[in-house]
């Protein structure tokens, strides 16, 4: 039995650009332009899911695809830090940074600590595993990471290591007993600039 995921990380948000925890903002301009210029590239899926989130909408909306939420692919809650930058927080709350960036258990700024994440992250691969066909998951770069290194069988710490750039592709294979990563961080094909005479 063949089983594909593939994993499509939302486009980039005003946050994303600023270094900001993200909260539920709209894509900018410049995504949904290139998500538009990518449909019909990728493959024809039996499921196509979206994580709640405005810009995870989006971006399936963009690339002309019809999906279903799947809370399981819902990003990070960064609590009382969503929307502020990183630098902001992490001089206002020095140690709670630190302890959030060492420990995948910590979530101090009350929200979803990464070990949250990856939970999620574990459950929604144990649960497709067993659905035959190819899956298409638009999501946020905090539940890729961690999918990642549920398949590897690799550390959290090891999610700070991983860069999954947005409108990127990661793609999953089973044989319905084990995962194994096919591809990852691939960016998908955006559209020719023309040449200058």
């Amino acid at each position: 039995m063949l089983v594909r995921l593939t994993m499509i990380c939302n486009g980039a948000t005003a946050a994303t650009r600023l270094g900001a925890f993200p909260s539920d903002e709209p894509l900018e301009p410049r995504s949904l332009t290139l998500a538009k210029a990518l449909r019909g590239t990728l493959r024809r899926a039996d499921r196509v899911w979206t994580a709640p989130a405005l810009r995870a909408r989006q971006t399936a909306e963009a690339l002309g695809l019809e999906a279903s939420a799947e809370p399981l692919l819902a990003d990070q809650d960064h609590g009382s830090w969503a929307g502020k930058r990183f630098e902001e927080v992490q001089a206002e709350q020095p140690e709670d940074i630190a302890a959030w960036l060492a420990d995948p258990n910590a979530a101090p700024h009350g929200g979803e600590s990464l070990a949250d994440v990856a939970h999620r992250a574990s459950d929604l691969m144990n649960r497709l595993i067993a659905e035959r066909g190819h899956t298409i998951a638009l999501t946020h770069a905090s539940v890729i990471r961690t999918a990642i290194l549920h398949v590897l069988g690799a550390p959290l710490a090891a999610s700070w290591k991983i860069d999954i750039e947005p409108l990127s592709i990661t793609d999953f294979r089973s044989d319905g007993r084990r995962w194994v990563l096919r591809a990852c961080g691939v960016t998908m094909p955006k559209p020719a600039k023309p040449l200058r005479p």
